[in-house]
């Protein structure tokens, strides 16, 4: 399991604390302030298990498991004719989104025939009851009871986050959200060119490209643990592993904002970028255009005063040119809040022992994916993300080696030109797993008075939490690399 001391940051003589990832970016200091870890586990224990359905769920997904992942044997991922593809709206849907999206639903249909669909979501409908709705048993995806690939479309105050988490144990699982009709045009129209070859990120004889870009910002131990733990190891897997596949990186003092706008917007720019930095929030006026941004080199780190981070520091959705398209088709972002923010923290709460406090008055897609995905000139096919903070789990587990199998084969899987949601499943695969043991762990506590150190439990809640947040903003069904 997660090395608690590490992960965390555990200080203290008398009494061990979390330190928390997250910068805050009105004050230049950590999101949130160190808590005891016995407070921690405290409100774990108290919590109980997931809900059970969904656990029936994750328990069915990892007895299936490898080597056919989220579908029935006999029928093929990659082909939709054979899986299927679905719309998935909410009820309220505005018919100008739907009229706008036309031109992707018609190519879908006539690439999945006879297993397209178009489905709705009902206000207040949880993943459970949409599943018994549709019939829908736990276990291998049937595509001829519905489609594998399911793009849902809407907020997440309309489609909760959870809704996306559960089904994508399953299914493969994508969300576009945009404020105006004109930005779900645009993403169609960069998915279409994208499919047709047409598009300026079309790939080249020499090999689809993959730039890992990761700070290593001053007195900074999350960065620090991403940089040696994550992208390091990740870079040497990807050279030996990814054949005719070209691998750049900066990590460290090279991985500044121009150099990551370049990436998004010049020569240099890669079929596929992935991110390792702080992602960061805000909890006054204007947090939706700043919750998520990601924080590069240029800043200082927390050992220098404190103080409101400036615009110079972070890539922020506000610094997508409109009028430029955006290279990389696929952008996988480890960072906090990249993907989005949910009403009420998915985590541990830092300061009480009460209910968590709401994180935000209505959760929200993060405005960078947004902007990436719908820019008008030419955009992203589709963006990974962390929805809420992100953690070290991610990589770290046990005696510290780093373990990235799962963003390694999701990477891979990207760069040998599968669908983005089949790629995904190698990161659901660890959600199930992780899952099952604490599940596993909660009941031993709870039937038979099992004594778990309180380090053990938080790092375990924490990997649990953190494997299920990763999702998909875009179409699942779409290729980070086309096949020349």
């Amino acid at each position: 399991m997660p090395d608690a001391h590490d992960l965390f940051g555990v200080t203290g003589a008398d009494e061990q604390q979390a330190v928390f990832n997250g910068v805050d970016a009105d004050t230049g200091e950590y999101l949130f302030a160190p808590a005891p870890l016995a407070s921690l586990a405290g409100q774990i224990r108290g919590a109980g298990q997931p809900e059970r359905g969904h656990l029936r769920e994750l328990r069915n997904r990892l007895e299936r498991d490898e080597p056919h992942l989220g579908v029935m044997y006999g029928w093929e991922p990659e082909d939709l004719a054979s899986v299927g593809w679905a719309l998935v709206t909410a009820e309220e849907t505005d018919p100008e989104v739907l009229a706008a999206l036309e031109p992707l639903r018609r190519l879908r249909q006539q690439q999945a025939g006879d297993l397209y669909r178009e489905l709705t979501v009902k206000a207040g409908e949880t993943d459970e009851e949409f599943r018994s709705r549709h019939h829908l048993a736990p276990g291998p995806v049937d595509p001829r009871s519905m489609p594998y690939y399911l793009l849902l479309v809407g907020s997440p105050e309309q489609i909760p986050f959870s809704f996306q988490y559960q089904l994508d144990v399953s299914y493969a699982v994508g969300r576009v959200h945009f404020d105006t009709a004109t930005e779900y045009a645009s993403y169609a129209a960069s998915v279409i060119a994208a499919e047709s070859g047409s598009d300026i990120g079309a790939p080249t004889r020499e090999g689809p490209r993959v730039h890992l870009f990761a700070t290593r910002n001053p007195g900074d131990r999350p960065t620090a643990l991403s940089a040696s733990r994550l992208v390091t190891p990740l870079g040497a897997e990807l050279g030996s592993l990814a054949a005719g596949v070209r691998l750049t990186e900066d990590i460290g003092e090279g991985a500044t904002k121009v150099r990551l706008h370049d990436l998004l917007f010049g020569e240099s720019a890669p079929e596929t970028l992935f991110t390792a930095t702080h992602g960061l929030g805000r909890s006054v006026e204007g947090r939706r255009e700043i919750q998520g941004a990601l924080l590069c080199q240029d800043w200082p780190g927390p050992l220098t005063r404190p103080g409101k981070i400036s615009s110079d520091h972070y890539l922020a959705g506000a610094d997508v040119l409109k009028d430029s398209p955006v290279i990389p088709r696929a952008v996988f972002s480890f960072c906090c809040y990249g993907a989005g923010t949910p009403t009420t923290e998915d985590f541990p709460n830092p300061t009480t022992d009460h209910e968590p406090p709401p994180a935000t008055e209505s959760p929200f897609v993060a405005r960078l994916p947004q902007r990436l995905l719908g820019n008008p000139a030419g955009g992203a096919l589709a963006f990974i993300g962390h929805v809420e903070r992100a953690w070290g789990c991610s990589f770290l587990w046990g005696d510290m080696t780093p373990q990235i199998a799962a963003m390694t084969s999701t990477l891979l899987a990207i760069l040998d030109g599968k669908r983005i949601g089949n790629a995904m499943e190698y990161l659901n695969a660890r959600y199930a797993e992780v899952s099952a043991q604490l599940t596993s762990k909660l009941s031993l506590i709870e039937r038979a008075g099992l004594r778990v150190e309180d380090r053990d439990l938080v790092g375990l809640w924490t990997a649990n939490n953190d494997a299920r947040n990763y999702i998909v903003i875009g179409d699942p069904a779409v290729r980070g690399v086309l096949q020349p």
